[in-house]
């Protein structure tokens, strides 16, 4: 039921792997415009903020991916790669690459310390159908205490589904996978006030618990750490797998560059790729991990802030392209 929102950084190092044009057509849906919805202050307007891919001048602001579909085609090429040998078990090589995820043993062989904060939430993901078309727009809710996305896709109704990704408290993310299904799809109506249609589940729900978490070496003789391995953040911006992905390519690059006489795990060699992902990552961790806190506070003088502040963020051109120029491209 997963989905990956892909930015354009993702999609071209997909496109060089031939994986990009291999997935099915209807497993990858653009998202033309994006709507973030804050919560609304007593006797107040609701704000917004409206990006567009079209004032962007892209293709898309991002793509929704089937996570199913993208691991089974990912596979699928490495299979039919020639260079590449699958083993069953762990072998001697100048340089390992720890790509296991959040939890990865690999990295706790090697003693690497992560630092952690647990947001006391989860995310909770489902595919929706609605009866009304999405359009390629991605909607947003910003308010304490949740956070809910609508992701536009075109599994299993072409121009009609949704991926889902709630951010809720942990116990109302049992709540919710505890209810019938026309009990969530009606908890589901009432937080999206049916802006996106009347809404009902297309397949199982599921949850995990959020957090925010940074390995405090990526590096080290013979051995890197790439995507959640290295570095986790909440999917409030979706940029979790993008992270990951750059990362890859980042790597790809300093191997390509390094000297002759340099071999392949040389530690130096191996700190410029640290050096190379350390501010991008720390800089997307700082943004969601604040919009996060800054979402948390539940107070009327919060919610006036927050509120007065999406105003101001949409009137503001440069700074709103500026934006979702970064967010292209992390």
């Amino acid at each position: 039921m997963r989905t990956y929102a892909l930015n354009a950084g993702s999609v071209a190092l997909l496109q060089d792997l031939r994986v990009w044009d291999a997935l099915p057509p209807d497993a990858r849906t653009a998202v033309w415009d994006m709507r973030v919805q804050g919560d609304v202050p007593a006797g107040r307007r609701p704000a917004a903020l409206h990006f567009s891919a079209y004032e962007q001048s892209v293709q898309a602001l991002a793509w929704i991916v089937d996570a199913a579909e993208l691991d089974a085609v990912l596979a699928s090429a490495v299979r039919f790669a020639p260079h590449i040998t699958v083993v069953a078990e762990a072998v001697q090589a100048p340089l390992t690459v720890v790509a296991e995820g959040k939890d990865a043993a690999s990295r706790a062989a090697l003693g690497v310390k992560v630092d952690t904060q647990a947001y006391g939430h989860s995310g909770v993901a489902a595919r929706l159908r609605s009866d009304q078309p999405h359009a390629g727009l991605a909607r947003q809710w910003f308010r304490s205490p949740d956070i809910l996305a609508l992701l536009p896709f075109d599994r299993p109704s072409p121009g009609h589904s949704y991926g889902l990704v709630w951010s809720v408290p942990q116990d109302r993310a049992q709540a919710l996978l505890a209810m019938a299904p026309a009990e969530f799809e009606q908890a589901l109506a009432q937080a999206t006030g049916g802006e996106a249609g009347s809404l009902a589940l297309d397949g199982p729900r599921a949850a995990w618990p959020l957090r925010l978490s940074r390995a405090q070496a990526v590096s080290g003789p013979g051995w890197v750490l790439v995507g959640d391995a290295a570095h986790v953040v909440h999917p409030l911006a979706g940029q979790g797998l993008n992270l990951g992905l750059a990362d890859v390519q980042a790597l790809a690059g300093v191997i390509a560059q390094r000297e002759p006489w340099r071999g392949l795990g040389d530690e130096k060699l191996l700190r410029r790729y640290a050096r190379r992902r350390h501010l991008p990552t720390l800089a997307m961790a700082g943004v969601t991990d604040a919009l996060w806190h800054l979402f948390a506070q539940e107070s009327p003088l919060w919610r006036e802030a927050r509120h007065r502040g999406l105003q101001w963020v949409d009137r503001l051109g440069p700074l709103k392209k500026a934006l979702t120029a970064r967010a292209l491209n992390s």
